[in-house]
């Protein structure tokens, strides 16, 4: 079980504006995301990041896979946590996006980042929000984090009612099914370039795989195998430039058994895509082929 910032932690939820009565306003430079892209809020974040090509405008700080303080937080952002908040109660964790000029924290609420970033920083002319999208992009959101991302949690906990854990599986299998049919016929999920669905639905299976994935039996793993074109398109995105760099499989593994406290199941020892055959050398940034 991760750990879990106390109830009574205060939250960072300020919003980048279009202009200076926001307090906020969307001004190059100044601004930093504080990032550790080996959990899925801060991927989701660092992919948007490259897909908008904002490195110039909006610089990021990688923290280390496994936070290290000893409440689950960072070391390095503890300063940032201090300072925007006296004696802040809880861990100080990513994402963070702070103001440079005044040395605090804007926000640590992803899908409020997301956002700004995608309508307020781009300026590269890729839409990540397409007008007209917000209800299907919203659409993809429920079912990655309801169909999939819940729904393989409960299928997977140890202990419990089995049936209740069958009936998580279907609901997860329904889930994967209405995206495979989907992408049976689409490259993308909602037209001809990835958009804010598609990173979060990449992130989404990414956990699925390298996370979930240790805590389901291998019936049914081999079952969520069953879906061609989710899985090309999930390998196809994982060989993007923009997603490719910030896929630490390493670190994902090493949060992973850091924080759960969960069963190992035979689910572990059937891995989904080959993930690492997909992503680039990091010594020359070449990508290397998929062993499929």
């Amino acid at each position: 079980m991760s750990t879990t910032r106390p109830t009574d932690a205060p939250s960072f939820r300020s919003r980048i504006g279009r202009d200076a009565r926001s307090g906020y306003p969307a001004v190059p430079y100044r601004y930093r995301l504080h990032l550790s892209p080996s959990g899925p809020s801060c991927l989701r974040i660092a992919v948007t990041h490259s897909l908008l090509a904002l490195e110039d405008v909006l610089p990021m700080t990688l923290l280390p896979a496994v936070p290290d303080a000893p409440d689950g937080g960072h070391l390095a952002l503890r300063p940032l946590y201090q300072a925007s908040s006296h004696r802040h109660p809880g861990p100080a964790a990513a994402p963070v996006l702070a103001d440079c000029w005044t040395g605090r924290i804007v926000s640590t609420h992803a899908p409020d980042i997301l956002q700004d970033m995608g309508r307020l920083f781009a300026t590269g002319g890729r839409q990540l929000y397409p007008a007209g999208a917000d209800e299907r992009i919203e659409a993809i959101g429920r079912l990655c984090e309801e169909g999939i991302n819940a729904a393989a949690q409960r299928a997977g906990r140890a202990g419990g009612d089995q049936a209740e854990r069958g009936t998580a599986l279907v609901t997860l299998l329904r889930a994967l099914g209405a995206l495979e049919r989907r992408l049976s016929s689409a490259e993308y999920l909602l037209g001809v370039g990835p958009t804010a669905a598609d990173v979060q639905l990449w992130v989404t299976l990414v956990q699925l795989d390298t996370v979930h994935r240790w805590h389901l039996d291998a019936a049914a793993v081999y079952r969520l195998t069953d879906h061609p074109h989710l899985w090309a398109y999930a390998r196809r995105l994982a060989a993007h430039p923009a997603f490719a760099p910030h896929l630490d499989l390493d670190g994902i593994a090493r949060r992973h058994h850091a924080q759960c406290r969960g069963t190992e199941a035979a689910g572990a020892a059937v891995r989904i895509v080959d993930w690492a055959g997909d992503v680039p050398d990091r010594g020359t940034g070449a990508v290397r082929a998929a062993k499929h």
